[in-house]
């Protein structure tokens, strides 16, 4: 034997019905403070702070792959 029934009702009703918490309070104060550290984050990627941040890694090692080119060269 098969039974079914429909249940007509919006989510906040049967989150109620079943005994479960309104999270939605803690959801948009996490939320919140994701974005705050998301702009913090992207503050941190414009133009000229990354470039400052990699280019002294990116020139060191193009100074290297120069000196190794120069080395080879100078060998007979």
């Amino acid at each position: 034997m098969k039974i079914s029934f429909d249940v007509d009702c919006t989510p906040e009703e049967l989150r109620e019905f079943f005994g479960l918490p309104d999270v939605k309070p803690m959801q948009e104060a996490l939320l919140k403070e994701v974005e705050a550290k998301m702009r913090a984050s992207i503050a941190a990627l414009d133009s000229d702070t990354m470039l400052k941040t990699w280019l002294p890694a990116g020139m060191e090692s193009f100074q290297r792959l120069q000196e190794m080119f120069f080395g080879q060269m100078g060998k007979k």
